[in-house]
C-alpha cells in the first residue's frame, strides 16, 4: 500500500504562492498585529489615562486608535488588486504611521514623567501596576508599527527575492512524454 503524501507541504506551497502574488501581506500582518495588540490592551491604557490625567493623554490614545484603524484602511487601498500602487494612499499611510509612533512616544513620556516626578509621584506598584505596564505596551506597539512601516518601505527590495522561491510542483510522468504533434496531420 502506497504511503499517502501529507497535506502540510502542499499547504505551505499554496501559502508561498499567495505570498508571491501579494508580498505586501507581510507588512499588513505586522500592522494588523500592532492594531490587535493595542486594542486588546486598551483597558490598561484607558485606566492609566484616568489615573494620571496628564495633558494630551486622552487625545494621544484616541489618535493612536483612530489612526491605527485608518492606516489599515489606507494600506489596503494602497495596493489594489491587479493595479499599480496608489502613491497618494501610500504617503498617507506612512504619515498616519508616523503620527501613531509620535502619539505612543508622547503618551509614554507623560506616563514616565508622572511616575518619576519629584512632587507627588504616581505609584505604579500593587493595584496600580497597569501604569507601568502601559509603558511596555506602548513601547511594543510603536516597535510593531515601525516594523510594519519598514516592511512597507522595503517592499520593493524583498519582493523580487520572494518571487524567486520555486513553488512549482513536480508531476510524475511528464518526463516520459514525447514530442506532441500539433500540426493536425494524421501519421
Amino acid at each position: 500500500m502506497a504511503k499517502q503524501p501529507t497535506k502540510k507541504p502542499e499547504f505551505l506551497r499554496k501559502k508561498l504562492v499567495s505570498l508571491k502574488r501579494k508580498p505586501q501581506a507581510i507588512a499588513l500582518v505586522v500592522l494588523l498585529a500592532a492594531f490587535v495588540y493595542y486594542s486588546l490592551n486598551m483597558t490598561k491604557i484607558s485606566n492609566t489615562t484616568a489615573r494620571i490625567q496628564g495633558q494630551g493623554m486622552g487625545l494621544a490614545g484616541f489618535v493612536t486608535m483612530l489612526f491605527s484603524t485608518l492606516s489599515l484602511v489606507c494600506f489596503l487601498r494602497t495596493f489594489p488588486h491587479r493595479k499599480k500602487t496608489n502613491i497618494p494612499m501610500l504617503v498617507l499611510t506612512f504619515l498616519m504611521l508616523g503620527v501613531i509612533i509620535f502619539a505612543d512616544l508622547y503618551y509614554s513620556g507623560v506616563v514616565y514623567n508622572a511616575i518619576h516626578r519629584e512632587a507627588d509621584p504616581i505609584a505604579s506598584t500593587g493595584q496600580s501596576q497597569y501604569i507601568a505596564d502601559s509603558i511596555g505596551i506602548l513601547r511594543t506597539h510603536w516597535i510593531l508599527v515601525a516594523a510594519g512601516a519598514a516592511l512597507t518601505a522595503l517592499l520593493p527590495l524583498y519582493t523580487p527575492l520572494i518571487r524567486k522561491i520555486n513553488t512549482s510542483v513536480e508531476v510524475e510522468g511528464n518526463e516520459e512524454m514525447g514530442v506532441i504533434d500539433i500540426s493536425g496531420e494524421d501519421a
